[in-house]
């Protein structure tokens, strides 16, 4: 039977023996997994293989190839321990293919020099945005799994050419088991920024890369809801650079993102 709630889908995962569990369409985007979700297959692998709780610093990914609806399986290996660093790979495969490579970096906190992050905070109230659920047929079904507003232009779709996009999203399941996966699911919400410059869909685009720092530990996090604030970098030849910013409801910056995509249009 197949388990289409995201904690019980990385739940099984992080059970598992042979680390594999299995997603349906639901979670799919065009004939792919959601990034996210793909994602957070790679951190629960990893995390497992971890000597100690330490924290996730960094994650960069390589989307590789299409991850259909399925059963998938992860190979996670230590590539580096040090004192206070680890540095782990891990491969997402579905019927033997990698779809999805990555690096992760787990380090301990030590004493050292200190200096804020420096980020604007001043986002637009959820009430004052159009809720997820107002485009639910324009947009993919994933989505439904979260409770989420748009509260700035960049929304795919709407001929209004805008570079900067913004949103409030939560999970509508309790992801506190999984606090590092619960905001990486996140921090790929965003979709390409340049889809607002169409008016008519479909335009195909993909993720092709993706870096997340995490500037503080997942763990330490209790918020609920998350302001994403994306910006369209450049875009020429059929790619497209995008950067973010993710905060907590309280104006912490807890991430910066960073993607390169691929789109036809």
């Amino acid at each position: 039977m197949q388990q289409t709630d995201f904690l019980s889908i990385l739940q099984m995962l992080e059970q598992s023996t042979d680390n594999s569990t299995h997603f349906d369409e639901a979670w799919s985007q065009g004939r792919s997994a959601f990034g996210g979700i793909a994602s957070a297959f790679a951190v629960t692998a990893m995390r497992k293989q971890l000597q100690s709780r330490q924290p996730m610093r960094s994650l960069m990914v390589s989307f590789i190839a299409p991850i259909p609806p399925g059963e998938i399986t992860v190979a996670a290996r230590i590539q580096r321990t040090g004192k206070n660093v680890t540095q782990m790979s891990a491969d997402v495969m579905a019927g033997g293919v990698i779809g999805l490579q990555a690096m992760g970096v787990f380090g301990n906190p030590r004493t050292a020099l200190s200096i804020p992050a420096e980020a604007s905070f001043n986002p637009i109230p959820r009430a004052q945005g159009v809720a997820f659920a107002t485009h639910a047929k324009r947009q993919p079904r994933f989505l439904d799994y979260f409770e989420g507003y748009w509260v700035s232009g960049g929304v795919p779709f709407s001929g209004t050419k805008q570079r900067h996009l913004a949103m409030w999203v939560r999970h509508k399941t309790d992801m506190s088991p999984f606090p590092t996966e619960k905001l990486v699911a996140i921090c790929d919400i965003p979709p390409p920024v340049l889809l607002s410059y169409f008016d008519t869909p479909p335009v195909p685009a993909s993720s092709l890369t993706w870096s997340l720092e995490f500037i503080v530990p997942p763990e330490t996090i209790s918020s609920e809801w998350f302001y994403l604030d994306f910006y369209v970098e450049s875009a020429a030849d059929g790619y497209t650079q995008q950067s973010g910013k993710i905060f907590d409801e309280t104006g912490t910056l807890c991430a910066l993102s960073r993607q390169c995509m691929v789109y036809f249009g």
